[in-house]
């Protein structure tokens, strides 16, 4: 089977100069923070205007992190984002609620600290995992190692930049990478370092084949 090229999230967009950007460079996916504590935080209101600005072909992301299913939900259904994304401590019977008010696409995070969390993220009922470092959002990596074993499709996060992505896909062939602070400078987004970032995925070697 033909190679497949790694998927690219830009997450933490908050500009409209954010939104342009991406509309340039076609990034699959896009991610709005809907955080409070994140200095990235968007209101679901700004986040509506930008959705108006977004290519139609990149897909929004929703980061929440213990957020109610029934506000992720009205955001998933009234099209403000596409898809959400759960980075807190949202359990199986949370994924259950949220899947039986909105058929849309699920992410679910997971720091990973030890292999251990790795056999955990696996078991996630939901449609994706992401593995992080921290928190989120906080530009260190974790030991990569520990995936060396993963056996579903996943979204790599935490400490990626343009230099080191290529070797990230390359080792590991995530089904996606996702940035956010490897791409600003001075806590803004910044066009050069997003150009350069795709073009590290898109020059990277492809994964082998689509799961989902």
């Amino acid at each position: 089977m033909e190679g497949l090229q790694t998927k690219i999230k830009f997450c933490g967009l908050i500009r409209e100069s954010d939104i342009l950007a991406a509309n340039t460079l076609l990034p699959d996916y896009i991610g709005f923070v809907f955080a409070p504590k994140s200095r990235r935080y968007v209101t679901p209101g700004q986040a509506e205007k930008l959705k108006k600005r977004l290519d139609p072909h990149i897909q929004a992301v929703g980061v929440f992190v213990n957020e109610t299913p029934e506000n992720i939900a009205s955001l998933l259904n009234a099209g403000i984002i596409d898809i959400a994304q759960l980075h807190g401590q949202e359990d199986t019977a949370y994924i259950a609620h949220l899947r039986s008010l909105t058929d849309r696409i699920l992410i679910q995070a997971f720091r990973i600290d030890r292999k251990s969390d790795v056999v955990t993220a696996q078991k996630s009922t939901a449609d994706y995992i992401l593995l992080d470092s921290g928190d989120g959002g906080t530009g260190t990596a974790f030991d990569w190692t520990l995936l060396k074993e993963i056996d579903r499709p996943y979204f790599l996060a935490g400490g990626l930049h343009p230099g080191n992505v290529a070797d990230a896909i390359g080792n590991l062939k995530p089904f996606a990478v996702d940035v956010s602070s490897g791409i600003e400078s001075e806590h803004k987004k910044d066009i050069q370092k997003m150009r350069s970032f795709i073009a590290a995925v898109r020059s990277a070697e492809p994964r082998k084949e689509e799961i989902l």
